[in-house]
């Protein structure tokens, strides 16, 4: 089974791309983050015509996330807690994940608040909704330690130095801060390991580059994007790489695919 992730950063703007990339990538299972459109605007049928059966939770022309999967895909779900933290005046559930059952995993496709600012008042909703969701992976492991599940998407966050371009470049912003760094840290002692960093040691080695100053051409990006396994899914894992070539040329998004190769279950 493979499984792939990608912030797509408007999946109508780049949908010929990003159909052209399932097809040649042979994924099974694809979650998308950044949709950037509302339910009855996702081009489902697109990717029903690959063969795909499709999940998509999108509120505007913000946010949004999917799951395309040709190896089953139920149990939908668009909050992994009955308690997800609210945004915005007057408070909304933002649409930044969904979660179904595909080929016995179960995925979650999230899109992590940004954070914006450090004095931004969606830093303080981006820890908490971490915390919800560390709350959420805790308690579905407690509940059946063997589960396999895999938490996939843009997290926001880099947890280490080695996962940005240049430390002393993010000095005081949002991705590389203690608390998001701790939140980070807490999914993993919860019980979801970073599978794909085994398989793509770096410094170096990013999934997300900016737009401005030639950020992809001078090799100065961050460690964003992550497949966060828990410990069933782990044993799995026999492969993992990031699609760098993606990112290349006219209209790509600002992230690359990373895939994960899982071995059939014992």
């Amino acid at each position: 089974m493979r499984l792939a992730t990608w912030n797509v950063n408007s999946v109508r703007a780049r949908l010929d791309r990003v159909l052209a990339w399932i097809d040649r990538s042979d994924v099974d299972v694809v979650a998308l983050q950044e949709t950037k459109c509302k339910d009855e605007q996702f081009p489902e049928q697109a990717f029903r015509d690959l063969g795909y059966e499709v999940a998509h939770h999108g509120l505007s022309q913000w946010n949004g996330v999917a799951l395309l999967s040709r190896v089953g895909l139920e149990d939908v779900s668009t909050a992994f807690s009955p308690d997800v933290p609210r945004f915005g005046e007057p408070p909304v559930v933002e649409a930044r994940a969904v979660g179904a059952l595909c080929g016995g995993v179960r995925v979650w496709s999230l899109y992590v608040p940004n954070g914006r600012g450090l004095e931004d008042p969606h830093y303080p909703y981006k820890l908490e909704w971490l915390e919800r969701l560390r709350e959420a992976g805790r308690g579905w492991l407690a509940q059946d330690p063997a589960a396999q599940v895999a938490l996939v998407g843009d997290f926001n966050i880099a947890p280490t130095d080695e996962d940005v371009w240049d430390p002393e470049a993010f000095a005081g912003a949002t991705h590389v801060s203690a608390p998001e760094r701790a939140a980070f840290t807490a999914l993993v002692e919860a019980g979801f390991a970073d599978v794909v960093r085994p398989h793509a040691p770096g410094p170096g080695t990013y999934t997300y580059w900016d737009y401005q100053q030639l950020r992809f051409a001078k090799r100065q990006g961050m460690r964003i994007d992550f497949v966060l396994g828990s410990p069933a899914l782990a044993a799995r894992v026999s492969g993992a790489t990031i699609d760098r070539e993606e990112r290349k040329g006219k209209g790509a998004s600002d992230h690359a695919p990373v895939v994960v190769e899982l071995a059939p279950n014992a």
